[in-house]
């Protein structure tokens, strides 16, 4: 199945903030037919509207595919407007944060091919990263059609198992908020040696994106990165020992972390 098969087909977006938005311009950008698109969404906004998608319109009754992107909390309103699609051919694939493909299973069938996917915020600018996982019931032709319309918005990694989830929501899904606060304690830090606020954020801000796009782009590790930046007894160098301490450093605080939000992560999917 291919992105022609979609516009054949039809696809039903259920939800449209900011990850629905991100993915909508991207699909549309790929020369997805705006009429084979339809949106559901209480609020749809002066851009949704200028894009020639269906909205709030009459549903086709076997769309291709159906992304719901919805928030957590309005599944349980949002779900009902498809549960008549499942146990067919039609693919579910969620965004939504935190809800398990059994929650979809038990409200669209157990028949139904679903695959879970957690985007992380940088989509919305097209630099995400999402991880995949499909049932029991999607084909290999189903996750490569998922990986397809997700890539709109950045990378697309597939993983082994669902529980892999909680890791990837204490590193990637949780993860932008780390560097964010990152970038505030640089800047921070800075002041406190005597640049202005101005001066210091954006210092802070646009080393933190080049060193990410190096990291990203460059064919050396960042461990690699790292040491060829760091001249011995320099500046760099002084300022890593504090840092890369094992004791009181980046590597046991980031270890507690990243485990402090995958063990809230594994709280309530069992909650």
């Amino acid at each position: 199945m291919e992105m022609d098969d979609v516009a054949r087909g039809g696809l039903v977006l259920l939800g449209c903030g900011k990850m629905g938005s991100a993915m909508l311009a991207g699909w549309l950008k790929r020369d997805l037919p705006p009429s084979s698109v339809w949106v559901i969404d209480p609020n749809p906004t002066d851009w949704l509207q200028s894009t020639g998608v269906r909205i709030n319109a009459d549903l086709p009754e076997n769309p291709a595919i159906v992304l719901i992107a919805v928030k957590p909390q309005m599944m349980g309103d949002a779900l009902p407007a498809i549960a008549a699609m499942g146990n067919g051919e039609t693919l579910f694939i969620s965004v939504a944060a935190g809800t398990p493909i059994a929650a979809f299973e038990k409200t669209l069938g157990a028949q139904s091919p679903i695959v879970r996917a957690m985007p992380n915020t940088p989509a919305a600018v097209g630099r995400g990263i999402t991880a995949i996982i499909g049932n029991a019931h999607t084909s290999a032709a189903q996750l490569d059609l998922s990986e397809t319309l997700l890539k709109a918005v950045g990378q697309v990694v597939r993983l082994e198992s669902e529980d892999q989830m909680d890791a990837v929501t204490a590193v990637s899904g949780s993860g932008p908020a780390y560097v964010f606060h990152m970038i505030e304690c640089m800047a921070a830090a800075g002041e406190a040696q005597g640049l202005s606020p101005e001066l210091a954020m954006q210092l802070a801000q646009a080393t933190v994106a080049g060193a990410g796009a190096l990291a990203e782009d460059a064919e050396e590790t960042p461990a690699q990165l790292r040491v060829n930046v760091t001249s011995p007894n320099g500046t760099t160098q002084a300022g890593l020992e504090v840092l890369m301490s094992e004791e009181t450093g980046l590597p046991p605080l980031m270890r507690s972390t990243v485990k402090a939000a995958a063990d809230r992560s594994r709280d309530l999917r069992d909650d």
